[in-house]
């Protein structure tokens, strides 16, 4: 649980780094420096989850609180990704919007003794990594090995993760109906 503590206390960094004056770093420089704080975030989620699983110390509130700093973490990232002009706004409303949709969905789920059928799935794991290897793209926004435009590249990416985030909320609120529907006899 200290890791996801430390992704969230992670998100103001993050944050004051893009925004720093020029005069204390430049705006390559606090690229580079918020891509490296996102990758490690990542990195950390990942690292998280499995030393959880492997050392069994998962609990309920790291359950919660885990893909609540994810959350967290994207949809800083988005906004400030939108501010800056390297992401459209729609693709922020897409991915954070479906945030929303599921958890309140899982919530309802919760409440009516079906959480299992939206646990989290495959799809829903692929739309994650999808929007984790775009972002940073699209913050380090320049050339890499002076070749490859990052930008452009973080754009397909960020759509191809905007595209897989509405799959996957349909894919839940199928389940989520189907579950529901069988259990009031319909």
């Amino acid at each position: 649980m200290f890791l996801t503590w430390l992704r969230i206390a992670a998100i103001p960094l993050f944050i004051a780094v893009l925004y720093i004056d020029e005069s204390w770093l430049t705006s390559r420089q606090a690229n580079t420096i918020a891509t490296v704080i996102f990758i490690f975030a990542a990195i950390t989620d990942w690292l998280d989850g499995y030393l959880a699983r492997k050392l069994d110390q998962s609990s309920a509130f790291g359950a919660f609180l885990d893909p609540v700093a994810d959350k967290l973490m994207v949809a800083a990232a988005l906004i400030v990704l939108v501010e800056m002009g390297r992401t459209d706004a729609i693709v922020a409303l897409i991915i954070v919007g479906r945030e929303i949709t599921i958890s309140a969905l899982r919530e309802w789920m919760a409440q009516v003794g079906q959480s299992k059928n939206v646990a989290v799935s495959m799809l829903g794991k692929i739309k994650t990594v999808s929007q984790l290897v775009a972002i940073p793209f699209l913050l380090y926004d320049a050339p890499l090995l002076d070749i490859i435009n990052s930008r452009l590249i973080g754009r397909v990416l960020i759509w191809v993760a905007a595209l897989l985030t509405v799959w996957s909320m349909f894919y839940y609120l199928k389940a989520a109906f189907k579950s529901v529907g069988k259990s009031d006899g319909a």
